[in-house]
């Protein structure tokens, strides 16, 4: 398709600019599922973020981004929006715009979103993210921006160094398995939702060691 085309061809300029101005590497990029759809997750700090995550998964993973509806009328985003994006009414979100999120999702795409719904500091996560992949039964990736300096970038030129960290995919089984006790329906969304960005937030880095249990033996005199 010329989407495509035009995507593939756009990321190669984009992340030569994105080296230089960034410094941009990439780590985990082996662990993309192959002719699978996944729903890649991420933090939103930025605007930044979204040509980054292009750069990171290469111009042949194409991705699908869920974005706001509104950005429709502003100049600078409506061709992306519109072409490159699957567009919703994040305040008024309705039946409609699940079935549009989730049909994305069964064309076997890579469909992106923001958990927090915001590059505002928030410790809220919307559970939009856990319907998703619970209808589906797609696997979440990880993406994390580790940024060494200011981010969002300073103009003109403080532009941080920026490494993105490509998890290896997960289930959502995998983070039920994090629940604790009997939970509400509400309380297990929220649960499920807190353990999804622990899990993101440990993506590259080094896993914590475990402690060796001390075996300790009991002699019983006969």
């Amino acid at each position: 398709m010329l989407r495509d085309l035009i995507y593939r061809i756009g990321e190669v300029p984009l992340t030569l600019f994105l080296k230089i101005a960034f410094r941009f590497r990439v780590i985990g990029r082996e662990n993309m599922p192959k002719e699978k759809g996944v729903l890649l997750i991420a933090r939103h700090r930025s605007y930044w973020d979204i040509p980054l995550m292009i750069s990171a998964l290469g111009g042949r993973n194409r991705i699908h981004f869920i974005a706001r509806k509104s950005l429709l009328k502003n100049l600078f985003f409506h061709i992306f929006v519109k072409h490159y994006s699957i567009a919703i009414d994040r305040d008024n979100f309705s039946k409609d715009n699940f079935r549009k999120v989730i049909e994305g999702m069964r064309q076997n795409r890579i469909v992106a979103i923001f958990p927090e719904g915001t590059t505002l500091q928030t410790d809220q996560v919307r559970v939009g993210v856990i319907r998703f992949a619970e209808k589906t039964k797609h696997d979440f990736l990880p993406i994390r921006l580790e940024c060494v300096g200011p981010y969002p970038p300073k103009y003109p030129f403080g532009f941080p160094k920026v490494t993105a960290y490509i998890g290896k995919p997960f289930s959502l089984q995998d983070l039920e398995e994090r629940l604790i006790g009997e939970v509400s329906r509400k309380e297990r969304y929220d649960q499920l939702a807190e353990a999804l960005m622990e899990e993101l937030d440990e993506t590259g880095r080094p896993k914590p060691a475990r402690k060796k249990e001390k075996l300790l033996s009991t002699w019983i005199g006969l």
